[in-house]
C-alpha cells in the first residue's frame, strides 16, 4: 500500500517535470510544440553521452539545458516565428519536426537502446517500504521546478510581461512590451525545460530515438486538461497519473498507458476547461 501511494506521488512529480515545459509554451504561444518529445530524447541522450564517458551523471542536466535551449532558440526563429498567426500550421510544423529529429538522432546514436546511469543509487526506508531514492527525488525537483517558474512569472520583469501577453497580447504590446521577445524566451526556455525532463526520466527508462512520443502524448493531454495554470497541471499530474498507476496495478500495463489519454478525453468531454479554474 505504502509503495503504491509512493508511485503515484513519484509519478505525478515525473509527469509534471515532463509537461511544464510544454505548458508554458502552450500559455504563452497558444500552440502546442509536438516537438518537445523530441527534445525530451535529446535530453535522454545527453545523459547517455555523458555516462558513456564515465563523469558526473549530473553534468548532463546543465548540458541537456544548453543543448535543448539552443535548440528550441532555431526552431523558434526558424520554424514557429514565421507561423503564429497560423497556429494548425505551427502545430502541423513542430510535429513533422519532431520526427526530423527523431531521425537526426536515430543517425547519431543508431537504433539500438541505450541505458545511462542514475545520479542517485539505492533505497530509502519508508514507513517498512524499500522505496527507490533517485524517484523520491523526483518529488522535490517537481517541487523545486514549480516553485521556481511561479516564481520566474510572478517575481521578475520578464515574468510580469510574460503574464500580460497571456491574458491579453494586443494591450500588452500597446503598453510597449516586446511580445517577439517574450515569445522567444519563452519558447526557449520551455525547450530547455524539455531537454532537462528527458534527463531525469532517463535512468527510469531505455533510450532510443522515438522514446520521446508517448511522453509527449500524456503531457498533450495533461496540458489540455490543465489550460495553462501551473497548480491544475499538478493536480492534473496527481490525479491522472494515479489512475494510470492504479490502472497498471490492478489490471494491464498497456492499459494503464492509454489511462491518461482516455481520461483526459473524458473530462475534457463533460468539463471543456478541465482542471483549469476548479
Amino acid at each position: 500500500m505504502i509503495a503504491q501511494i509512493l508511485d503515484i506521488v513519484t509519478t505525478a512529480a515525473i509527469l509534471y517535470a515532463v509537461a511544464a515545459g510544454l505548458l508554458l509554451v502552450f500559455g504563452v504561444l497558444k500552440i502546442i510544440n509536438f516537438a518537445h518529445g523530441a527534445l525530451l530524447a535529446v535530453g535522454s541522450y545527453a545523459a547517455v553521452a555523458v555516462s558513456s564517458v564515465g563523469v558526473s551523471p549530473w553534468l548532463a542536466i546543465p548540458l541537456a539545458a544548453i543543448v535543448g535551449a539552443l535548440a528550441g532558440a532555431l526552431i523558434e526563429l526558424l520554424v514557429v516565428r514565421p507561423l503564429y498567426a497560423r497556429p494548425l500550421d505551427a502545430i502541423l510544423a513542430t510535429w513533422g519536426l519532431g520526427i526530423v529529429m527523431g531521425q537526426i538522432l536515430t543517425l547519431l546514436f543508431g537504433r539500438g537502446v541505450h541505458f545511462a546511469e542514475p545520479p542517485l543509487k539505492g533505497t530509502l526506508v519508508i514507513l517498512g517500504a524499500d522505496y527507490s531514492l533517485y524517484r523520491l527525488a523526483l518529488v522535490g525537483v517537481a517541487i523545486a521546478l514549480g516553485l521556481g517558474i511561479s516564481a520566474l512569472l510572478s517575481g521578475t520583469r520578464l515574468g510580469l510581461e510574460t503574464q500580460a501577453v497571456i491574458m491579453n497580447e494586443t494591450l500588452a504590446r500597446g503598453i510597449g512590451i516586446n511580445s517577439g521577445l517574450v515569445r522567444f524566451v519563452t519558447f526557449v526556455v520551455g525547450s530547455a525545460l524539455a531537454a532537462v525532463a528527458g534527463v531525469l526520466i532517463t535512468p527510469l527508462s531505455s533510450v532510443d530515438p522515438n522514446m520521446g512520443v508517448p511522453w509527449l502524448v500524456n503531457a498533450f493531454m495533461l496540458v489540455l486538461v490543465s489550460g495553462s495554470s501551473l497548480f491544475s497541471l499538478a493536480v492534473a499530474c496527481l490525479v491522472l497519473g494515479g489512475a494510470q498507476v492504479l490502472v497498471s496495478s490492478f489490471l494491464n500495463p498497456v492499459l494503464g498507458g492509454l489511462t491518461i489519454a482516455v481520461l483526459a478525453a473524458v473530462i475534457l468531454r463533460i468539463r471543456p476547461s478541465g482542471f483549469a479554474n476548479a
